[in-house]
């Protein structure tokens, strides 16, 4: 209660504006999470990318997919060229081949608030231990390292996939935002998701259970599943 009588939020004690994340390198055990490099990562990303035959993968992506190597060449300067998204490649550790890109945007750091977007995943990092372990390196380094207080995931509220896997990552589920964009000249309705940095160590743990070895089995299947770890913890 403030000196008026009303109902306020809590008092953040010590806050201070947190500092932007920057183009760093993050290292994990199945892949590297890195800047966009045009010239070191253009070649086989695009190469990964078109080991889908058509472009359903980039239906909910903002950008239409680079149908030839110049235009995706020209694709991925303007993503290196961008702070705000900021651009990841995600690097497999076995074999050193970039598979796809993620991106820290509509940063707020006044507000410690970070959103993990335009997600492009290829079909070589689609259900993976390195297409896990990426999301979990920049939530890491966002929560962690620059010590935001809340991280989003929004998309299409007919994504089905991506609401999937914001679910399966352990964000909650806040809403959806009715016409919120246009794009592609489509109307969306925008899915809101978010982690908050009081759930951050439970699922920081169950992400360290899960891309633990000893959770596959010889053939490289999961043994428990990240949400059944998560809510056994």
């Amino acid at each position: 209660m403030n000196s008026f009588g009303q109902t306020v939020g809590a008092t953040v004690e010590g806050w201070s504006e947190r500092s932007r994340p920057e183009r760093t390198v993050l290292t994990g055990n199945y892949c590297r999470v890195e800047p966009v490099d045009v010239e070191r990562h253009a070649a086989a990303l695009y190469a990964a990318y078109m080991q889908t035959p058509d472009a359903r993968d980039w239906t909910y992506l903002f950008y239409e997919r680079p149908e030839s190597a110049e235009l995706f060449y020209g694709y991925l300067e303007t993503l290196a060229a961008s702070s705000d998204p900021l651009h990841f490649t995600i690097v497999a550790s076995e074999g050193g081949q970039p598979l796809g890109t993620a991106a820290l945007m509509r940063i707020e750091p006044v507000h410690g608030v970070i959103e993990i977007g335009s997600i492009g995943y290829s079909a070589l990092l689609k259900q993976t231990r390195a297409g896990t372990e990426a999301m979990y390196l920049l939530m890491c380094y966002v929560f962690d390292k620059l010590r935001y207080r809340r991280y989003e995931w929004k998309c299409d509220s007919l994504n089905a996939p991506s609401c999937a896997a914001a679910r399966r990552y352990g964000f909650q589920f806040e809403g959806i935002f009715r016409k919120a964009i246009i794009y592609k000249n489509r109307s969306r309705d925008t899915a809101w998701f978010s982690i908050i940095e009081e759930e951050w160590p439970l699922i920081r743990t169950a992400f360290e259970i899960w891309l633990d070895p000893d959770n596959f089995d010889p053939v490289g299947r999961q043994r428990r599943a990240l949400a059944a770890i998560r809510d056994s913890l």
